[in-house]
């Protein structure tokens, strides 16, 4: 294991960086349009079966289940084709990139994210993200339960964790304690839904918008009793 670095910062994906929101919006039009509204309702209805088997949403695996139901259906190939070469850097929120170069002046960062092994890392080449990083991706089916690993990638004496849902951030502040500081983005519907914002304390740092820490001093994310 490599020394570990002063600061490194874990920064999510999907509605922290990119709108995966309207993504996902774009995607229901799609389908819509293609294939007509109840094909859009039963694509839907098992990605939300394939998310409770998983823990995270599988695009492509959805498309797949799909087709075993409509097996003589060949404009499906043109749906996989529409995913894969979605233009995902057309859904970067303002300023993302611009926050993830501010944050590489205080520390080495790294896209920390949940997902399917083809579709997940294609958002983040295509995005500009993997870039913007060079090239530090993890992705993991449940990412806080593979601190461990990241540890061992990435070694660090304080961790910065930027998220758009508050109950990774409590998971992950209860395993690394004061290690890590919790930087809560408040975009996108997780970061808006009433019953999930009740059921996880906060953060210990909250933005807007990820276009906040385009501009930030570290000392405006991590306390200073805390020296990295």
């Amino acid at each position: 294991m490599s020394a570990p670095a002063p600061v490194v910062f874990l920064v999510d994906v999907d509605n922290t960086l990119l709108d995966n929101d309207r993504v996902q919006a774009d995607l229901r039009q799609r389908l819509e349009l293609d294939f007509g509204a109840a094909s859009r309702d039963r694509y839907w209805a098992i990605l939300e079966e394939l998310f409770l088997e998983l823990g995270y949403r599988d695009y492509l695996g959805a498309l797949q289940r799909y087709r075993v139901e409509h097996p003589r259906d060949v404009h499906l190939l043109e749906m996989s084709s529409y995913l894969v070469d979605y233009p995902f850097a057309n859904r970067l929120y303002p300023g993302a990139l611009d926050a993830l170069a501010n944050l590489a002046r205080f520390g080495r960062t790294v896209v920390l994210s949940d997902g399917d092994v083809v579709f997940q890392p294609r958002k983040v080449e295509r995005s500009g993200i993997a870039e913007a990083v060079d090239g530090r991706v993890l992705i993991y089916i449940h990412k806080e339960e593979a601190l461990d690993d990241v540890e061992q990638r990435f070694p660090a004496r304080h961790y910065v964790l930027v998220d758009d849902k508050l109950r990774i951030l409590t998971a992950v502040k209860k395993a690394w304690g004061p290690r890590v500081t919790t930087v809560f983005v408040r975009q996108g519907f997780y970061a808006k839904d009433p019953a999930t914002l009740a059921a996880s304390p906060p953060a210990d740092r909250s933005v807007a918008r990820i276009g906040e820490l385009a501009d930030c001093a570290l000392s405006d994310l991590i306390p200073p009793e805390v020296k990295p």
